[in-house]
């Protein structure tokens, strides 16, 4: 495993990976949140016979997903499939999926939060470990960089505490005022296991890794740089020097943008609701990745190549990784994923767009 930190990239380096570190690319590189899953009908044929904690912890299962929008589309990356929640049951939390993360008994006090163990780097998820590496081989030949992902400490919180998805997370938010010691010391655990989690997948084959704060949007500015800044900045700083470059996302959080300027990292995800125009001058120096809107993919051909012309023209003047602005809506049609694919593909960011 390589210890440079920010290594300069080769002209053989694959254009995600230059584009990560802070090239201004001639194109811009193309990969979508959950590009494998449940939108494609082969994916959905393995769902029908294994479950999803069977399909996380088989790692042929997990291989053999995260390849399938590879066999489908020309993107420009591919990320293991896998969930934020993966490292949580070596913690001694019991989940389950229905469909979305529900978690047995939620934390509700100090006490249980001094009940949770910081397993080691290899209890924590042996089978991603394998997964990875069975994919990184398969990709390896094709010139296709592999991302590995956790979740932030603050969202992984989120769900520990409130115990299941909700509109409000009341419970959550209200555990943070009430019981702020707790809260921290929660975080503090959470962020060392992520630390040996995101490390072991780099030690697996990882050659990006994403960190996904899927609720810190629901925080004011001071809120987030009390209880998630200092964290995902600890995180973040652990992995310098590993040789790969690393992504943020934070949803809904255009709020915070001065805040997350921040941390140390390379890339920022964005969702859609501002232009990356507007964006860029917020985070000098960092790649954007994003953003178009995920229900666009659900609109006829022509919407979506003018949507995307408006995101890639958005993105001149810096580093720009093409994405949505959050994960792939599960009644998209595969073949608006293969013309999206065709017209980012087709943008030059050296000339004038070729129109699709």
């Amino acid at each position: 495993m390589s210890l440079e930190k920010n290594p300069s990239p080769k002209p053989s380096t694959p254009l995600f990976l230059r584009a990560a570190w802070g090239e201004d690319t001639e194109r811009a590189p193309l990969w979508l949140m959950r590009q494998a899953g449940r939108y494609l009908p082969e994916y959905l044929a393995i769902k029908a016979k294994a479950s999803f904690w069977e399909m996380v912890r088989t790692p042929e299962l997990a291989a053999e997903v995260s390849l399938q929008p590879l066999r489908r589309f020309p993107l420009d990356a591919a990320i293991i499939f896998s969930d934020i929640m993966t490292p949580l049951p070596a913690m001694g939390v019991e989940i389950a999926f229905s469909p979305g993360p529900v978690v047995a008994d939620p934390i509700r006090s100090q006490t249980q939060v001094e009940a949770l163990r910081v397993p080691s780097s290899e209890e924590l998820a042996p089978f991603l470990a394998e997964a990875l590496r069975l994919t990184r081989r398969e990709l390896e030949p094709q010139g296709v960089p592999l991302i590995g992902f956790g979740g932030a400490p603050l969202t992984l919180a989120t769900y520990l505490i409130q115990g299941a998805g909700s509109k409000e997370y009341e419970d959550f938010r209200a555990f943070l005022r009430l019981e702020p010691a707790a809260t921290h010391a929660l975080l503090a655990k959470l962020t060392e296991v992520s630390i040996r989690y995101l490390r072991m997948q780099v030690e697996a084959g990882a050659q990006a890794i994403q960190l996904f704060d899927s609720w810190a949007g629901l925080h004011d500015p001071a809120t987030y740089r009390e209880f998630a800044l200092p964290y995902n900045s600890a995180i973040l700083r652990a992995l310098e020097g590993l040789g790969v470059p690393r992504i943020y996302l934070a949803v809904g959080a255009s709020h915070l943008y001065p805040v997350i300027a921040e941390l140390p990292c390379e890339a920022v995800s964005v969702d859609w609701r501002l232009g990356l125009e507007r964006i860029r001058p917020q985070l000098p120096g960092k790649t954007l990745q994003g953003n178009l809107d995920p229900s666009v993919l659900l609109a006829s051909r022509e919407v979506i190549t003018r949507e995307a012309h408006k995101v890639l023209r958005a993105g001149l003047g810096g580093a720009h990784i093409f994405n949505l602005g959050h994960g792939v809506i599960r009644t998209t049609p595969p073949d608006h994923v293969a013309h999206l694919a065709e017209v980012v593909h087709s943008f030059s960011r050296l000339q004038e767009p070729k129109h699709v």
